[in-house]
């Protein structure tokens, strides 16, 4: 007989009781008796009641007692097969030695399984500390119940156990992993980081699809948001900032997807970002003297560009006098000045209602007396309600959108102005745009992995063919491989917030 280990199941109707390994080279006793195998402490069980002797293809069970088992007919019985003693069902599975992989993480779910039924754990709204030991001890006897005889692997299991029944399961131990920038949850079994720019596959993983819901759900629920088959996506974040994204089946065709934008505890600062070379220091003194001069900036760029970091290190040059609205889908802008009111879009509830827009948002900022309105991104018909903002006195705005050059930009903009429908001609929306935004900033991401800005462009009017015109400050172009010019290049333009005399601080 070759070796392997059987995983006997006991239910009492669906309820889980335990889930007990046994080396298949020995026989497993049934009954109420203390020294049974697995013991039922039912009247309708004998304490000698049947034993269970595993073969190569199947199990032979025999009866003890005259209370009798319900079982399939026949001498051998297969793996997979239930039966009854007394109020219990139990469910026999072979596992050869060679599957350690899917042992594994069939003993996490089946631990799982156990702890929630003896513990009565509300997966879906996880607990706090208070349940701690507890859960640590149940998954201890648990797991030795299942076979894990050393100390070192069940400490090991009971970890990852005691994050996937009370927190974020896998995702804990990267969350505390400062140099880890996002990551990216395929589906169970595949978990995904981005460091230092590149991504890599970890080597960590859920015990099954079910978990990656709790895990989501456990995100979402303390936001009032919430994620199912008829809203499959949602937008949420994590108590440290982290920008979280999920969408689930039937939309997520392998499973349900996470993606978690972290963002350092620490804000990053210009000199930081010169330090990385994401620009050099005459363009951090460009732009800080157009954040103090109250310029209107759109910073544009791709997905994962680093927009969203620009803006916070160009939003904390605000002066600490000036009252700050800010405006986002998931609340991740990190100002440290005091007089900041942070707003945060809501989606619609289970009846189709309640919905709060960005544009909602926008709207309402101009009622609050704002020096200064930061929106997240402008990515619908709030961007032609930014741009009248910003023509009717409110100075010094910043705001990103997706485009992948200072003249996309221009583009996209105009595009999602036509969004709000008021079937204004393109030659209005380009002059709103022209009277309205300042300074484009191109923020990339490169093939290395490195973000940097790539461009810093003024706009500087309309043209004769009704195109809103860009003047390029800044570019940036690669260096060649032999002692070649430099990464950053003023083109020689002065913008004209500077042409009045003031200094570059």
């Amino acid at each position: 007989m070759s070796v392997f280990q059987i995983h006997v199941e006991v239910r009492e109707g669906a309820r889980l009781l335990s889930i007990q390994v046994f080396d298949a080279h020995r026989p497993v006793a049934i009954g109420r008796a203390e020294d049974a195998d697995i013991r039922l402490l039912y009247r309708e069980v004998s304490r000698r009641h049947a034993v269970l002797t595993a073969r190569e293809d199947g199990f032979l069970l025999k009866v003890l007692s005259d209370n009798g088992v319900t079982a399939p007919e026949g001498d051998i019985l297969p793996y997979g097969s239930r039966f009854k003693v007394g109020p219990c069902t139990l469910i026999v599975q072979r596992r050869d030695d060679g599957d350690e992989r899917d042992g594994t993480d069939d003993i996490r779910r089946r631990a799982l399984a156990a702890l929630v039924a003896q513990l009565d754990i509300n997966p879906s709204c996880g607990s706090g500390d208070g349940l701690g030991p507890r859960v640590e001890g149940a998954l201890d006897r648990i797991l030795f119940s299942l076979g894990v005889k050393e100390a070192a692997a069940r400490a090991a299991l009971c970890g990852e156990l005691r994050d996937e029944a009370l927190g974020l399961g896998p995702l804990e131990r990267l969350l505390a992993d400062d140099g880890i920038t996002e990551i990216m949850v395929v589906g169970p079994d595949a978990i995904y980081v981005e460091e230092k720019g590149r991504l890599k596959k970890t080597g960590l993983s859920f015990s099954c699809e079910d978990s990656v819901r709790t895990v989501i759900d456990r995100i979402v629920a303390p936001l009032g948001r919430r994620i199912d088959e008829s809203s499959p996506m949602v937008d949420a974040r994590l108590p440290d900032g982290s920008r979280v994204n999920a969408i689930i089946p039937p939309l997520a065709l392998r499973g349900s997807a996470i993606t978690i934008r972290r963002f350092s505890k620490t804000p990053l600062t210009l000199d930081n970002l010169v330090d990385l070379r994401s620009l050099n220091e005459d363009m951090a003194r460009l732009l800080c003297s157009a954040v103090a001069q109250r310029q209107n900036i759109v910073i544009s760029g791709g997905t994962g560009s680093g927009k969203t970091t620009l803006l916070n290190v160009l939003s904390a040059r605000i002066g600490n006098d000036e009252r700050i609205v800010t405006i986002e889908d998931a609340a991740e802008l990190q100002l440290r000045q005091p007089h900041v009111v942070s707003l945060e879009s809501r989606p619609a509830n289970a009846e189709g209602r309640g919905a709060v827009t960005i544009r909602d948002l926008v709207k309402n900022a101009l009622r609050m007396r704002p020096d200064r309105i930061i929106v997240g991104e402008c990515r619908g018909a709030e961007a032609l309600d930014m741009l009248q903002a910003m023509n009717t006195g409110h100075d010094g705005s910043l705001t990103t959108t997706h485009a992948n050059s200072p003249t996309e930009a221009v583009a996209r903009l105009e595009t999602l102005c036509l969004m709000a429908g008021l079937n204004l001609p393109s030659r209005a929306i380009r002059e709103q745009i022209a009277g309205a935004v300042d300074l484009i900033v191109q923020q990339s991401r490169c093939g290395d992995g490195t973000r940097r800005i790539t461009a810093i462009a003024e706009v500087t009017g309309i043209d004769d063919d009704g195109r809103v015109r860009l003047t390029d400050i800044f570019t940036w172009q690669r260096r060649q491989a032999e002692g070649g010019g430099p990464d950053f290049c003023a083109s020689g333009w002065m913008p004209r917030f500077l042409a009045t005399g003031e200094a570059v601080s």
